[in-house]
């Protein structure tokens, strides 16, 4: 039997995001929303499954999957 899947963390580094929308376009799981300052931030991390594509499509580099 395989080992569970280890769940990965997203940090977004605030001082880098810029509000753009496109890791919230992106994110099929609906884990990403802008919050009052238009910065991304993760709202729904139960919901992520991982697939890394916040992090690749994000044109400042302030998502890091861990």
């Amino acid at each position: 039997m395989a080992a569970p899947k280890k769940k990965k963390k997203i940090i977004i580094d605030t001082e880098l995001c810029k509000g753009c929308r496109i890791c919230i376009a992106f994110c099929q799981e609906k884990v990403l929303e802008l919050d009052d300052f238009e910065k991304a931030v993760v709202r729904h991390p139960d919901q992520c499954d991982g697939c890394g594509m916040c992090e690749l499509r994000c044109p400042d580099l302030a998502i890091e999957l861990q």
